[in-house]
């Protein structure tokens, strides 16, 4: 049994990253080893993270105003 979309804009491979984990794998697997650095800037950016599930549950509000860097690395120290 098989299934065709013609209507797909999008052509997704076997490798093609599906969420935002396996997106977070792939970019780490391909950036360790090459001495790289990925570096995201925030300007009073807030993150509400809920503590539980559901639309009313209670939130925990996180700031973020600068820079996080997230580099690899082959050495374990």
């Amino acid at each position: 049994m098989s299934e065709t979309t013609t209507n797909s804009p999008v052509e997704v491979r076997p490798d093609t990253p599906v969420s935002w984990t396996d997106l977070g794998a792939e970019m780490w697997a391909y950036l360790t080893g090459r001495d790289a650095a990925i570096n995201y800037s925030f300007v009073d950016m807030a993150i509400e993270v809920p503590r539980d599930t559901g639309a009313d549950a209670p939130r925990a509000t996180w700031k973020l105003n600068g820079t996080l860097r997230i580099t690899t690395s082959d050495n374990a120290s």
